[in-house]
């Protein structure tokens, strides 16, 4: 069984349900495993996280064995294993970020959020982590901020402080 850090029961409603139908229906009849990764996301979107339970149901729904599911879920780091932020900052850590201050941004991120690597704010507002390669390597530090992944360059201290501002506003 896959490990999280917890175990949350999920319920899917019917609007998410339709979203699945909807996806699935694209699919020949026999390849509907094919939905799995945007299904994935769709539940990401409603829960801001993947939980064992929730790929337990798409596994069911797609007629699948669960550890198909845990597989991809596990293999790409865009779904998140474990509850996030309503905004997931990610910020590029690979060599060319890290030396025009991606690990900088890093640490500001930990002061100024109050959290660590990983954790969620007390508000329920952010998280933030290290990612590899965001591709924009002649445009570092950079990040993106799940779940819409918006894009944001040659990132500041000051530039990152504003970017919180605006989103604790705009909640």
């Amino acid at each position: 069984m896959l490990k999280v850090e917890e175990q949350t029961p999920v319920e899917f409603s019917s609007e998410l349900l339709a979203k699945f139908d909807d996806v699935k229906s694209r699919y020949p009849e026999g390849k509907q495993k094919s939905a799995l990764l945007p299904l994935l996301h769709l539940v990401q979107a409603e829960f801001l996280w993947v939980p064992t339970s929730a790929m337990d149901k798409v596994a069911e729904y797609l007629n699948i064995q669960p550890i198909e599911v845990y597989e991809v879920a596990t293999f790409y780091t865009m779904y998140f294993l474990k509850p996030q932020g309503k905004y997931a900052l990610e910020v590029c850590r690979t060599g060319p970020c890290c030396l025009v201050g991606a690990e900088k941004i890093l640490s500001h991120l930990e002061n100024k959020l109050g959290v660590k690597e990983g954790e969620v704010t007390a508000d329920g507002l952010f998280s933030f982590r290290g990612v590899e390669c965001l591709a924009a390597c002649g445009y570092g530090p950079v990040l993106q901020i799940s779940p819409e992944y918006t894009f944001y360059e040659n990132l500041t201290e000051a530039s990152v402080d504003k970017l919180i501002e605006d989103l604790k506003n705009k909640s």
